[in-house]
């Protein structure tokens, strides 16, 4: 098993390259399902969720290939398999969206209820609501979903009882090739999910409402072939900008988009970053100045993502005075709590809220991370610290973060990784 050396207390400068984002890689290589004509992937991240994804639609008989341009060409003509099994899929929530696009376009689906990190209780439940309201038989028996729909799916309106972003985007999946409109009210309104409907329209699809709690899906008799390029990554981009924070260092991102990650830039701004926007590129410096600690609270897009919240517990623990955390998506998600505690930082939990009493310096010690975000958190914190950080367990890191040491590196910092 891998893991990650850092020697800390270097600041980051430099520029680097932000990769795809996995969020939305994952659902539009799922939707590849919906056509039987060939399309291709532009920007696909290098990473462990992405290799699931594709043994995923290998094993139902798509065939995915790699082009001279590190482009991805997804073949779903020749499905012969509509089960996705437990061995897959409980390594890897997302596996689930491949329920929408079978269901649709086959009329049948056996997948596998999810697994993924442990952060608490995601259920599937909006997801097999919407379908049934579009007309399917479903039943879950032995840990699987088997879904049928004997004639074509029905438009339908349907209300989410919670704002889901998988479930907006398998229901949206499954009503692409559905008789007539479906109106999905109370939908996520991530950047992913855009990007999804984005691909979709691409291919022949009418989908409209991106960005609003409301997207309406006029069914059509099928899709095409296409070409598409996934948006960046605004968790990477939020990653590496916070690493940059707590090191007091300077950097350039490329190939990024600042619209998508404002929530973000105002947390970083509020902790004495400088910062600097262009169309595709965020430039950061700390002019050497210690960070200030920020309070903030989870909550869906637009406002702070749960998936930046250990990032800048992190930040916290070296900044200027006591920043307030409150998580409010997911129950078990300060599991980095007690590691960052090893390194000497000064957190009390109460509920779902983390006080953070900021210290000069971390000290570096041994690591385990809990789950992705996490062993960005504990990364994050071995940077800062003075001495020898090492961080066990990273492949959980490896599942949302491309080449994470190369680009550290690239950066100044002092990271390699070692098999134990």
């Amino acid at each position: 098993m891998d893991k990650l050396i850092i020697h800390g207390n270097v600041p980051l400068r430099g520029e680097v390259r932000i990769s795809g984002a996995k969020n939305a890689a994952l659902p539009i290589l799922a939707a590849s399902l919906l056509t039987p004509a060939p399309v291709i992937i532009a920007n696909i991240p290098h990473l462990h969720d992405v290799t699931t994804i594709i043994s995923l639609l290998g094993q139902m008989g798509t065939r995915v290939t790699l082009d001279e341009c590190s482009n991805l060409e997804v073949d779903a003509s020749s499905i012969h398999s509509y089960h996705a099994p437990y061995e897959l899929v409980r390594t890897m929530r997302a596996s689930v969206l491949v329920l929408g696009p079978l269901l649709s376009r086959f009329g049948e689906a056996d997948v596998s209820l999810p697994g993924g990190c442990a952060i608490g209780t995601r259920p599937v439940d909006q997801h097999l609501k919407g379908m049934i309201a579009m007309g399917a038989k479903i039943e879950v028996e032995k840990g699987y979903i088997k879904a049928r729909a004997k004639k074509r799916l029905q438009g339908a309106t349907i209300v989410m009882d919670i704002v889901t972003v998988t479930g907006t985007e398998n229901i949206m999946m499954a009503a692409v090739l559905a008789k007539g409109r479906t109106i999905i009210h109370n939908a996520a309104l991530e950047p992913e999910i855009e990007d999804l409907a984005n691909f979709l329209n691409a291919l022949g699809a009418k989908i409209s409402g991106m960005g609003t709690s409301t997207l309406i899906i006029d069914g059509v008799d099928e899709l095409s072939g296409g070409n598409y390029q996934v948006l960046p990554d605004r968790i990477e981009t939020g990653t590496y900008l916070t690493a940059a924070t707590i090191t007091r260092g300077k950097i350039k991102l490329k190939n990024t988009r600042p619209t998508i990650v404002d929530s973000i830039l105002i947390k970083l701004h509020e902790a004495g970053a400088h910062i600097e926007t262009g169309v595709d590129w965020i430039s950061l410096d700390m002019k050497d100045n210690r960070p200030r600690a920020v309070n903030l609270s989870t909550a869906p897009y637009p406002a702070f993502p749960t998936d930046m919240q250990a990032q800048m517990m992190a930040l916290n623990t070296v900044a200027e005075g006591t920043g307030i955390i409150t998580e409010t998506i997911f129950e078990n998600r300060f599991m980095h709590v007690q590691e960052l505690q090893r390194m000497g930082a000064q957190i009390s939990l109460k509920g779902n809220t983390a006080i953070c009493k900021g210290i000069d310096h971390l000290i570096g010690a041994p690591t385990m991370a809990t789950d992705l975000r996490a062993s960005a958190s504990l990364v994050l914190a071995g940077l800062a610290a003075h001495g020898e950080t090492s961080v066990d367990r990273i492949y959980h890191i490896d599942r949302g973060y491309a080449c994470i040491e190369e680009k550290l590196s690239q950066l100044g910092a002092r990271i390699h990784r070692v098999s134990n």
